[in-house]
């Protein structure tokens, strides 16, 4: 049994969904799965015209022949969840039987989303930018061993007494700050929710590992990106799962990893970021700004304005490095069609306490002081552009000599096979690089 993940390199939004649904056109999957966050991802694909969201959703539901699984590692706020579901059935997307929630996936709350409003507000200036979901509270509770699972959902009882617990410990910390009804709370799962979602919960390792005995492929669907990974990020201005190939096993349970034979990193052809932390290679003048405009860039989850800046290099090597790739997809290069010029970031320099250079190349640093503006600075390759609208390409051929360059620069430099270009917001708009084309880039 082989097993396909996808991964975001930067910081999210990379367009990871269209790639999904192009591969499932090969009807090669039988399951698309989720490992890790919730309703903060936000997948679009644009499908004959019509545009598709996904959240917590897996987007292989628009793939008629493959089941669904939202994994252990993931956590599910479940009125969002059914209001998703009716949307895409509404959109005439057929979901019964199709749609499963892993019985160790953690209950988000509305609890957490109350959380999350009020922790932001408490750093102030210092907010990490979340998306207000209350993602990082649900996973505070489960690392906390106080969280309900979907499993503990499903007994009155155990659930009752366990949100309750833990309403009165966030009501201990937070006081009147925070204005919640845990009764409230409560009657909903009992009116309306828990026999609801009762048939969409599943032993989501048994189903994994039931696949890896049939012989059957699965398509591991990651959520954010790797520079928004706990232990791997920008810390603390990241989420509070492990968006990384780690997070593939901890957040499925089951997948042999033996069988996580390609792993394909998306890759956006410049960079951006929602919310606060460091992004090195903003463009806060004209470029950035047309970036922004000519790439729509602006959340699918929380229609936030992506801050935007050049390709990052030492992002990607470092991303490369705890993901190691086999594939590339890189997206969104049409985007770059009105640029004469076009820089690459490919090292930091960082100016320590002592008057020192620390520079770096391979891997992000840890330490985000050092990040600062007036110790950074930024060492840019400059491309030249293609100035010509590649939206009609559809081959490796039909691309101009200055693109396939950046797609070659791209390639080499992390010695990893580019073999899909994304050149449009619609599924059709990608370009399969060729296995001699592959070649000839990285001058094998």
């Amino acid at each position: 049994m082989a097993a396909t993940v996808i991964l975001g390199s930067q910081f999210g939004d990379e367009g990871k969904g269209k790639l999904v649904d192009v591969l499932l056109q090969s009807e090669a999957y039988s399951i698309t799965a989720r490992c890790n966050g919730g309703s903060n991802a936000g997948h679009e694909i644009n499908r004959n015209g019509t545009s598709y969201s996904f959240h917590c959703l897996p987007s292989g539901l628009l793939s008629p022949n493959t089941k669904n699984l939202i994994g252990s590692g993931t956590v599910v706020h479940v009125p969002q969840f059914f209001k998703e579901l009716k949307k895409l059935q509404e959109q005439g997307i057929k979901t019964d039987g199709r749609i499963f929630i892993s019985d160790r996936a953690h209950v988000l709350f509305d609890l957490h989303k109350r959380i999350d409003g009020l922790e932001e507000k408490a750093l102030g200036g210092a907010k990490i930018g979340t998306t207000g979901n209350g993602i990082g509270p649900c996973y505070s509770s489960k690392a906390a061993r106080s969280g309900v699972r979907m499993a503990d959902m499903l007994d009155k009882p155990s659930f009752d007494q366990r949100l309750r617990q833990l309403a009165r410990s966030k009501k201990n910390e937070f006081g009147d700050l925070l204005d919640y009804d845990v009764e409230k709370e409560i009657r909903e799962f009992d009116e309306t929710y828990r026999e609801q979602v009762r048939p969409f919960i599943v032993d989501g390792v048994d189903m994994i590992c039931t696949a890896q005995e049939e012989d059957r492929h699965v398509l591991v669907e990651g959520a954010n990106a790797l520079m928004l990974d706990i232990d791997q990020g920008t810390w603390p201005f990241l989420t509070s799962s492990s968006t990384g190939i780690a997070g593939v096993f901890v957040g499925l349970g089951g997948l042999q990893p033996q069988s996580l034979t390609t792993r394909i990193g998306v890759v956006k052809a410049y960079t951006t970021r929602v919310g606060s932390g460091p992004l090195p290679s903003e463009d806060i003048e004209a470029a950035g700004t047309e970036l922004q405009q000519r790439g729509h860039e602006y959340g699918t989850t929380t229609g936030r304005k992506r801050r935007c800046g050049h390709l990052d290099m030492v992002i990607l090597r470092h991303s490369h490095c705890i993901n190691h790739y086999t594939h590339l997809n890189l997206t969104k290069l049409d985007i770059l069609d009105s640029f004469p010029e076009i820089k690459v970031a490919v090292a930091y320099h960082s100016k320590n306490d002592n008057g020192t250079i620390t520079t770096y190349r391979k891997h992000f640093p840890a330490d985000l002081r050092g990040l600062d503006g007036d110790r950074l600075r930024v060492e840019y390759k400059t491309l030249s552009g293609w100035m010509t609208d590649i939206t009609a390409c559809r081959t490796w051929e039909e691309l101009p000599e200055q693109a396939k360059e950046y797609v070659g620069f791209v390639a080499r430099d992390l010695k990893v096979p580019i073999k899909w270009i994304g050149v449009g917001p619609a599924s059709d708009a990608m370009i399969v690089v060729p296995d001699d084309a592959i070649a000839r880039i990285l001058g094998d």
